[in-house]
This record gives C-alpha cells, structure tokens and sequence, in this order.
C-alpha cells in the first residue's frame, strides 16, 4: 500500500513538472497563401514566468513584405494552483514573390537558456486564395447576387431617344424591387451627363410606391430621380449609369426552393440578414440631331423650344434726360436659363444701359416658365426718334422648323427737357439771378492781398502737382484691367469667380435661418459648382463632379481638399436619399464645410497665380 502511494506521489511531481516545462513554437495562419493575400506569423513562449524572457530576435522575412509587427500579446491561467503564461510576438506579412519559401526560426531567452522555434515553410501561389473564398463563400450563399438582381434593380428611361441639339429630354430613373429594403438606401455613383446641360426635376423627398408587372412579375416601383436634359453638342451620347446602395433583408430559402412567389411575404425568404447590394442602371444612348442650317434667323441665338412674346414700352413722349423703359416678357418650354438677351438697335442720340433681367422657372416636368427683360433707354437729343422691332428667333422641334417673333416699330417724340439756370450780366454791379446754380460774380479784386511765399516751396503745391500724376496711373492700371477683363470673358469670370460664391454663400445662409432646406441645398450647389466652373473655365454643360476633381488634380491641388470637395458636392444631392435627424444642423455643417472648401480652394488658385 505504502508503495502505490509513492507512485502516485511520484505521477503527480512528474506531471507537475511537464506542465511547468518551457516551450517556444512558430505558427502560421495558413501556409498557402496567394501572391496578393496577406497571413499572420505568431511566435509563442508558454511557460511558469514571462517576466524572466528577454532578447527576442525574429527570423529574417526577406522573401516578404512585413505589414505590421511584432504584435505583442500575453496570456495567464491558474490549474490546481499551478500558474501557466504564454507571450505572444505576431507579424502580419505579405509574398513578395511566387514559389516555396522558408520562415526561418526565432530566438528568445529565458533565464539565461535560448529557445529556437522550428523553421516554417509557405507555399506562394498566384492570385488570391483569400479572395477566392469569399467567392466560394459567395456562391454558397443562400441567395447569389443574381437572383437578387431579378427582384431588385434600377432602370433609367428617356422620353425619346432622338431629339434636336438644345431640345430638352426627360431622362427617369426608377427602383424596381420585389425585396423588402431594411433600411436608408444611399447613392454610389451619380450618373454624368457629359455633353448636356442638366436641370434637376422636382421629385418627392419621400420615394412613394406604386406597383408594375414586369415579365410576369409584379414589382413596387418608385421614382428615384428626374432630370431634364438639354443636348449641346450633336452626334451619338450616352448617359453613364446611376448606381445606388440598396441594404436589402436576404433570408434562407424554403425547402421548396421555390422563388418569389407571393408579393408581400415571399416562401423564398425566411430569417435572414441584411445584405449591401449594389443596383446599376441601365446606360442610355441618344442620338441628337444638329439644326438645321438653313434659313436661319439673323436674330438666332440657340433656343430651342417653343415660345411666346410679349412687350411694352411705359411711355412714346418724353424729354431728353428722361428715361424710357422697353419690356419683353419671353414665355414658353425650353430652357429659359440659357435664352439670350434679344438686341435692341437704338437710333442715334440714345444712350443704353445694361438690360435688367429676371426669370421664373417651373421644373414639375418639362422645364418651362418665363424671361422677362427691361431695356432702360435715356435720350440725350431732341427730335422724334424710331426704334427698329426687337426680334426673337428659337428652333420649334414640333415644326422642325425656325420660328422669328418681334416687337413693333416705337416711335418717340423726344421734347428739349431744362437746362441749367443762366445768369444775365448788364453791367458793373447789375447781376441777376436765376435760380441757385450759379452764384453771384464779383468784378473788383480790391479786397485780395499779394503773398510773399515762394510757391514752389511749398508742401501744398508739389502734393497739389504729384498726387494727380499717381492717380491718372492708377486710372489708367485699372482701365486697362477693365478693358483686359471685357474682352476676355473666361478671364472675366475667374477674376470674378469667389465674390459670385461669396453671394451665393450669402443666399444660402438667409436659406438656412429660414430653414427652407431644398432651396437652401440648390444654392449651396450652385456656390460650389458656379465657383469651380468659373476658376477652371469649364462650361456649365461640361461641369461634372468628377471632371471638376480631375481637373483640380492636374493643378495639383491637395487630394484631402478635393476629397472635401466631392463630399460636399455630394451631400446636396445625397440628402433627400439619407434625411438627417437633425435637418438644421446638418444644414449648417454643411454651409459651413462648403465655405471652407471654397475658402482653401480660393487660397489655392492665389498660390498658384502668383507662382506663375
């Protein structure tokens, strides 16, 4: 009995030891790994007493790129009283090369003895093992992106598919889904519309379904986006896809397998997960026709649409000095933002000024609305005077043909108005006077004294001789760049560009505090695009987010302030897809990030200019 208990004494000292042996192992996450796959290399000491390891010396990584490490982690557990730890060093690396490698071993002491760990051998193949498993993983899902894509898509339509140069087209985009969507959809890729003047449709902020049969399949069908298109430039052009982020609910399907069968509570479906899917329009192709280029009205401008004009003139007797005021109201389809001012031809002794305009816009459906333009004419000589008709020429798509519409001749009978107050002289001390304009002359000089002063030494004369030479300088500096800036537009609007942003900016502040959030969002566009098309020079037809950003990135401006840029872009267009909670402070973030952006934009453009 004695002597089975001394060899139990002895089993349990001998585990006790083995439990308290050291060790110092390699391991690795996999050892066949794809060129481009990333993997994990760990080292570990297990032992009684961490604290006591030191000199810790990894093996040569020569045939791969270290991504992180070493990583250190530590581990204690406590067994029948007996204390066990674990030290960890992990590196995290990646092939340089294809083939059979070796991880060499590393080296650690502990208490004045070194431990090896074994060598390791990788396997390196071309392509990626990872990626391919989340294919496989992919393929082996319940419910694969294709199956998705018949219940879930988005499909853009134009109104027609042939149209005239500047004749607008409706291009709709529509979610098609038999899904149940779980939560905010949001925006991926905006489409471009290169080669076209866009104007966004009003739409509703909340997307409302309806329901549509589709190859036998009834679907709920809501409008995402309307835009009104207006071609400017003939030929073949095609609108790029409008790709949306849609987070639908995906569940496992029935043994039945059967697919979509009922509308509102599908059998294919049953407890599941959210899955981001990615729904991609279709691409659009519109052949535009150029106008055609005969018989065309000298008084042709580019409109396209269908028109009405309506005129007035406030008055056809006046006197000289006095104004004339000339109205034309041009109403119809179109687009009236990009009409022309019609020109007046005066009649000699006839002085101009720059014609007031103003315009209102209905964008429901197809752009339509009203221009109205007010010529203030002054005469400076009397006389009856003939203004020549005001002619207005557009292109009707309908007629296929152009269509010239005019004002009537004005005749105006132009009075001598007052002149300045005379004075009648009749003789020494007899002076009469008519009215305030001209005081009294005195004719004696007995009352002056004769000063002794040298004028030339004097500070009064040379300020009175010099300071005229600097500001007939400056006259003329500033002409110049007047004149330079006049015949010169693009120059013009890029000299101009940031006090046009600062209103806009200015507008969309007042916006705000009035928290009127859909204009508010179109002004904070108009800013950051307006801006932008002014300092690059880019036509509004060929402005888009993304050339705009290209563009910026060939004056090497900053990536982080191009990046900014996008975002705030985006964000206007964004918002009626993902609401804020909070809609007044997200307004106001907004405003802010977008003053910013145009702010170190501005800086930009200075360096730029004076380094150059």
């Amino acid at each position: 009995m004695r002597y089975e208990l001394k060899k139990i004494f002895l089993i349990v000292i001998l585990l006790q030891t083995i439990s308290l042996a050291q060790s110092f192992n390699a391991s690795v996450s996999s050892t066949k790994v794809g060129i481009s796959d990333q993997f994990q290399v760990s080292f570990t000491f297990e032992g009684d007493d961490i604290n006591s390891l030191k000199n810790f010396s990894p093996p040569d990584f020569k045939n791969f790129l270290v991504l992180s490490g070493p990583n250190q982690s530590t581990s204690m557990q406590i067994i029948n009283g007996a204390v066990s730890a674990s030290l960890t060093y992990s590196y995290y690396l990646q092939p340089r090369d294809v083939g059979n490698f070796t991880i060499g071993s590393a080296s650690i002491s502990f208490k004045g003895t070194t431990y090896k760990s074994d060598p390791i051998k990788i396997e390196v193949v071309k392509g990626s093992l990872q990626q391919q498993n989340v294919q496989r993983q992919q393929r082996d899902q319940s419910v694969s992106n294709e199956e998705i894509a018949e219940n879930l898509f988005v499909r853009a339509s134009a109104d027609k598919q042939r149209a005239y140069k500047g004749e607008q087209i409706t291009v709709t985009y529509k979610l098609y889904t038999r899904l149940t969507i779980a939560s905010q959809m949001s925006i991926s890729k905006l489409p471009q519309y290169q080669g076209f003047w866009a104007e966004e449709l009003e739409t509703s902020n909340n997307i409302s379904f309806t329901t549509e049969v589709v190859n036998g399949k009834q679907f709920r069908v809501g409008i995402l986006k309307k835009v009104a298109l207006f071609p400017t430039e003939a030929g073949q052009l095609s609108i790029t896809p409008f790709e949306l982020n849609v987070p639908v609910l995906i569940r496992k399907k029935s043994r039945s397998g059967s697919i979509f069968d009922d509308f509102f509570n599908d059998p294919f479906f049953s407890r599941g997960e959210t899955v981001e899917y990615n729904a991609k329009s279709n691409t659009i192709k519109v052949e535009v026709l150029p106008l055609p280029d005969e018989n065309v009205p000298p008084s042709f401008n580019g409109a396209v649409g269908s028109f009405l004009l309506n005129h007035s003139i406030n008055t056809t007797e006046t006197k000289t000095n006095e104004p004339v005021s000339i109205k034309l109201d041009i109403s119809g389809s179109g687009n009236i933002k990009l009409l022309n001012v019609p020109e007046i031809v005066l009649p000699s002794g006839f002085e101009k000024y720059e014609p007031k305009t103003s315009e209102q816009i209905n964008r429901n459906g197809k752009i339509s609305g009203r221009k109205s333009i007010e010529y203030l004419l002054v005469p400076r000589t009397a006389g009856e005077k003939e203004i020549p008709p005001i002619s207005f020429s557009f292109f009707d798509p309908s007629k296929k043909d152009y269509v010239t519409l005019s004002t009537p001749s004005y005749t105006i009978k132009v009075e001598q108005g007052e002149t300045s107050n005379t004075v009648v002289y009749s003789g020494k001390e007899d002076v009469k006077q008519l009215g305030d304009d001209i005081r009294y002359i005195k004719t004696t000089v007995d009352d002056l004294d004769k000063k002794s002063e040298i004028v030339l030494y004097q500070f009064g004369f040379w300020t009175a001789a010099i300071l005229p030479l600097f500001a007939a300088a400056g006259l003329i500096a500033w002409k110049r760049k007047e004149d330079k800036l006049s015949g010169d537009t693009q120059l013009m609007r890029y000299s101009r560009a940031q006090k046009i942003a600062r209103t806009r900016l200015k507008k969309a502040k007042q916006l705000l505090q009035a928290n009127k959030e859909t204009e508010f969002y179109a002004e904070i566009s108009l800013a950051l695009s307006g801006y932008l098309e002014d300092k690059l020079r880019m036509p509004k037809s060929e402005f888009s987010i993304e050339k705009a950003a290209e563009e910026l990135r060939n004056r090497n401006v900053n990536e982080a302030l191009i990046n900014q840029f996008k975002i705030c872009a985006e964000k206007t267009d964004y918002i009626r897809f993902a609401p804020a909670h909070d809609g007044l402070a997200e307004m106001n973030n907004i405003y802010n990030q977008s003053a910013e952006v145009i702010i170190e934009l501005e800086k930009n453009f200075a360096v730029k200019k004076n380094v150059t």
